[in-house]
């Protein structure tokens, strides 16, 4: 006699892990959903750099618009390849675009408009 909550109908079996596929699919729709995060705010950071006019980083005593459009271009390219922001190379590439994203594209904005009151 088998037992149902240990391999029975419903495709639960506690003693070799196979749980019908629905434990294991909420974390990879975490990491799926973290990547689209990553890609997105690469994207927009990118997007954002290219329509900046190059004096305003040096202005503001940044790395030139060409690195920063390199950097955020090489971290596009790493999150494009490895598939997970949660890598050592997606890592690498959330922080650089933070980077940008927290530092860089609200002193540029600034520069460009002036304060805001």
């Amino acid at each position: 006699m088998v037992d149902p909550g240990v391999g029975g109908r419903n495709g639960y079996r506690f003693g070799r892990r196979s749980y019908d596929g629905r434990v294991s699919g909420i974390p990879v729709l975490i990491i799926w959903v973290l990547q689209l995060c990553a890609l997105g705010m690469t994207v927009f950071a990118l997007v954002h750099a290219i329509r900046q006019r190059p004096d305003a980083f040096t202005a503001v005593d940044k790395l030139t618009k060409p690195v920063w459009i390199m950097i955020l271009s090489a971290a596009l390219v790493a999150l494009l390849l490895t598939q997970t922001p949660v890598g050592l190379l997606g890592i690498i590439a959330v922080v650089a675009v933070g980077v940008y994203l927290a530092d860089v594209r609200p002193k540029v904005d600034e520069i460009q408009r002036g304060p805001r009151w």
